[in-house]
């Protein structure tokens, strides 16, 4: 059977280069695509060349485990050791699952390959091949992106311990650095419904009334005044008296308030808190 290089060399750039991009998303390393390309070559040149050497078994591994952790190097840009590890497992961890799915489809539409050389360039069709790497692919972005989403909230949701009149309760709050509402100059942090019944009952303690601007539109709601709020910032604690809340959709079940990043900044001289949540805001 004739192997025609130059495809196969195509076929292993266009997919390295995948998961390569793909890892560097994980890694949250810079993008370069200078070096994305220059990797993606390494290693289809490495994936050309490694059949034509006759290797034992467990040195067949250690090279391709050398082969990919080198092109993981050369693909991170200025990055940190952190950086360069994440991108190694992601790199392998994305491999091993786009070749998991491959295998599957290759059985199930009855395609031939040669044990212990892998499947055969000619006899796996390239459509079915790229077609299954961009599904992956895409499946891939949209499961990291969910996940930094859903990280970046959790390093932004902060014990709080509200407290009105005898009543107290223990919630969790997202440190939002995109709640810029202020009422009579004060911060104004925002409190479902639900949560307002379960602290004020039903006598609310109205200080006033407000517009606020959502992504719905604007209304009018009214300003409840807390006696006394609690936040929790790692080992740091901010007790705040008199605390402002207007009630709105906090867009969550997981955390009933969303905090002013204001009422934050006082457990951290450098204001640590209020920096995280803007950073994460803005996808740093």
């Amino acid at each position: 059977m004739v192997v025609y290089w130059e495809y196969a060399f195509a076929e292993n750039f266009l997919l390295d280069g995948l998961l390569l991009w793909l890892a560097l998303k994980t890694s949250r390393g810079k993008i370069r695509l200078r070096n994305l390309l220059f990797a993606a070559a390494v290693g289809a040149a490495e994936a050309i060349v490694f059949p034509l050497v006759a290797f034992p078994v467990w040195a067949a591994y250690l090279t391709k485990i050398a082969g990919g952790a080198l092109i993981c190097v050369i693909a991170v840009y200025r990055g940190s050791k952190k950086t360069y590890f994440v991108c190694m497992a992601a790199f392998f961890l994305y491999t091993f699952a786009l070749g998991g799915l491959l295998t599957a489809a290759y059985s199930f539409f009855g395609v031939e390959y040669e044990e212990g050389n892998g499947y055969l360039v000619e006899s796996a069709p390239v459509t079915l091949v790229f077609c299954l790497a961009a599904i992956f692919a895409i499946a891939c972005a949209i499961g990291i992106k969910a996940f930094f989403r859903f990280r970046g909230v959790q390093k932004n949701l902060l014990r709080c311990t509200l407290s009105h009149r005898g009543r107290t309760v223990h919630w969790r709050g997202l440190a939002d650095s995109g709640n810029c509402l202020r009422f009579r100059g004060e911060p104004v942090c925002v409190i479902s419904p639900t949560a307002a019944f379960a602290l004020f009952g039903r006598d609310f303690p109205v200080a006033g009334r407000m517009n606020v601007r959502t992504v719905n539109g604007e209304r009018e709601t009214p300003v409840l005044e807390c006696e006394k709020v609690v936040i929790y910032c790692g080992k740091q604690t901010n007790t705040i008296e008199h605390v402002y809340f207007a009630v709105g959709d906090t867009g969550s079940k997981e955390y009933p308030i969303i905090l002013h990043t204001a009422l934050t900044e006082g457990n951290h001289g450098n204001a640590e808190c209020a920096q995280s949540a803007a950073e994460q805001n803005l996808g740093q």
